[in-house]
């Protein structure tokens, strides 16, 4: 548990900007709070001792604003940014290095039963606000789009955004080749509604040019 949570210090570490030191995660980052509380509440689930883990997770969300099931399995070097409202569900499983922003919930849609929750690759980034919901895999570095609702399986390398969330771009793994283990960038999404209303734009603009040449012809005729 310990080589796990000093890997969760390291990717608060090299994803956050504002982060100084270790020693400014341990005290004062409530997304790392959170996670240790967990990895405790999920042993103790794991020893059968449920009630604990409840108490200790309750406790846990209490403090921090963020709810994760003692049941949830998480991999090490997550990183909970802010994390305030963030549910992470009772059959949800997340790889290594992933990163959730607050907002975020892994939960269920209420028609499942058994794995009712979704699967998440690793290196994924879920944005602000983001719901996956269902008990499909969202693949390796993917991300999720700020607002989006994802409600199918998302496959690796893939980015999505709206609601209901759908594939917007899909791109080999070039990540790891630039030294990189997440990607960050929340701003250079693509944007499915612009996209089809530049695409009209043009479409329009090609019928005007058509229009103008036919009554150009047409006056043309009347002067002969």
């Amino acid at each position: 548990m310990f080589s796990t949570i000093k890997k969760d210090i390291q990717a608060a570490l090299s994803r956050d900007p504002a982060a100084g030191s270790a020693w400014e995660v341990i005290l004062v980052y409530p997304g790392f709070h959170a996670l240790v509380l967990h990895r405790v509440a999920h042993a103790l689930m794991r020893r059968k001792f449920r009630l604990a883990a409840r108490i200790v997770a309750a406790v846990s969300r209490s403090l921090t604003g963020i709810e994760i099931h003692p049941s949830a399995v998480i991999g090490e070097g997550l990183f909970i940014d802010h994390g305030m409202g963030v549910v992470i569900g009772e059959t949800v499983e997340i790889g290594r290095d992933v990163t959730i922003y607050q907002g975020v919930t892994l939960g269920g849609t209420g028609k499942d039963t058994g794995k009712r929750h979704p699967t998440i690759g690793s290196n994924v980034v879920i944005s602000s606000g983001a719901k996956v919901l269902g008990p499909f895999t969202v693949g390796d570095y993917s991300k999720i789009g700020a607002g989006s609702v994802v409600l199918q399986e998302v496959p690796p390398h893939s980015t999505v955004v709206g609601i209901p969330g759908k594939i917007v771009r899909r791109r080999g793994d070039h990540l790891r080749e630039a030294g990189k283990s997440v990607d960050l960038d929340q701003v250079k999404l693509p944007d499915p509604l612009q996209e089809q209303l530049k695409r009209m734009a043009r479409q329009i603009e090609h019928l005007e040019q058509q229009l103008l040449r036919l009554e150009a012809e047409s006056r043309l005729e009347k002067v002969r």
